[in-house]
């Protein structure tokens, strides 16, 4: 496989390859660095073929051991910071470049083998909807253990532009930067860009797209996007595509990108960024989405098969109820669930933050005006905070035991 650092380090040596906290480094410095860290691997008896396990947040230190993995032709396998290495290497095929977990929100994360070239396709897809442009700084507050926040890295090393990680998401820290110009990309989740919202943030230079992906978006969040002239880009994907597969609302698929909606109103997808394992005997990956294509081709996601509410012999996707939940002006977040109930099966339940304001039988009947009667929630509970993962993503089996996240 290309190494991407070496090609970057001989193309751009002067220019900024990783902006972190814990240091900076230029595509030469970078190369060096890699150069040290590789010899230490490999002194440490790592091979081609091996899993590099690594423990870290967004940083310079990760950056480093994902090019060295590369470079001896082993592969990164990030995990969340804290979490024990494991002892006994982990073997992966030729070609592998990341070993990465799911998100695990709808049951247990599973890991998926993402190679070189799936990744030389994605960053190509991600130029096809967002452009690359020579001078590209791209903000990074997302974890590195996600696809999401990897994907970032991963592209600016083929593309020769500069990384720019935070360790966490600080909704101040990012508005200073957005507004003052430093950046011309980032990637958030809706949360984050709600808070972003709440802390005032206003249109700043440079900034060229905002791809906002991660989980359901509210439709009052993107009409003040566009009002405050903040460009947000909704992008879809997940960890088996390295990240982006579409983009817009809705979803034009990407270059290399193909869709197709299967049985039960499943999204499938195949294209060059699709891990090979992942791939159904019929050629497909099925992501377990629920969507449609419209007569443009666009794709309209409506959530997760393994999510439906089947409630009186009625199939409920959450995604619908919690965007109509979403348009609420009190509503700042919102998960929806079935819980087990003697007449209908599955009881519509939802859980709400509030912004201002707002009673249960309030949010019904708007919900009432909106929905089909069987999609209106039964109960609506507020509550402070939404079981969320660390890329912000709703964990939607926990809303059906509320006393597990609510204290």
């Amino acid at each position: 496989m290309e190494d991407w650092l070496e090609a970057a380090a001989r193309e751009r040596p002067d220019h900024a390859a990783v902006v972190a906290d814990d240091g900076s480094a230029t595509y030469a410095e970078l190369d060096e660095r890699v150069t040290r860290r590789a010899r230490e691997l490999a002194g440490d008896g790592v091979r081609a073929g091996h899993a590099v396990p690594v423990a870290l947040p967004p940083s310079l230190a990760f950056a480093e051991l994902m090019h060295a993995a590369q470079r001896i032709g082993a592969a990164l396998m990030p995990l969340p910071p804290g979490t024990p290495l494991p002892r006994a290497p982990r073997r992966v095929g030729e070609g592998v470049h990341t070993v990465i977990g799911t998100s695990g929100t709808t049951g247990e994360p599973k890991v998926v083998e993402l190679t070189a070239a799936n990744h030389v396709a994605s960053a190509a897809a991600s130029a096809d909807a967002l452009g690359v442009e020579p001078g590209d700084r791209w903000l990074c507050p997302l974890p590195v253990h996600h696809v999401g926040g990897l994907g970032v890295l991963v592209r600016c090393a083929i593309n020769r532009t500069t990384a720019v990680l935070h360790e966490r998401f600080e909704a101040e820290r990012v508005k200073r930067i957005l507004e003052a110009g430093e950046v011309t990309l980032a990637s958030l989740v809706p949360t984050m860009l709600a808070r972003l919202r709440e802390s005032g943030l206003r249109a700043g230079p440079n900034l060229r797209a905002i791809a906002l992906g991660g989980g359901p978006i509210p439709a009052g969040l993107l009409d003040w996007a566009r009002d405050a002239e903040i460009p947000v880009v909704p992008v879809y994907g997940m960890t088996e595509t390295c990240s982006q597969i579409a983009a817009g609302s809705p979803g034009r698929p990407l270059a290399g990108v193909e869709l197709a909606i299967g049985a039960d109103r499943e999204i499938l997808v195949r294209g060059p960024m699709v891990a090979a394992k992942e791939v159904g005997p019929d050629g497909w990956l099925h992501t377990g989405d629920l969507g449609w294509l419209d007569e443009s081709g666009r794709l309209h996601v409506e959530g997760r098969l393994k999510e439906l509410i089947v409630t009186g012999g009625e199939n409920v996707a959450p995604l619908e109820v919690e965007q109509a939940l979403l348009a609420h002006p009190a509503v700042a977040d919102a998960g929806v669930t079935g819980v087990a109930d003697p007449q209908w099966g599955e009881a519509v339940v939802a859980f709400v933050v509030l912004s201002s304001p707002a009673a249960p039988g309030e949010l019904r009947a708007w919900c009432r005006e909106r929905l089909a009667p069987f999609k209106v929630p039964k109960s609506v509970h507020p509550v402070a905070r939404l079981p969320r993962n660390a890329n912000g993503k709703l964990v939607r089996e926990r809303l059906s035991a509320p006393n597990r996240w609510k204290k």
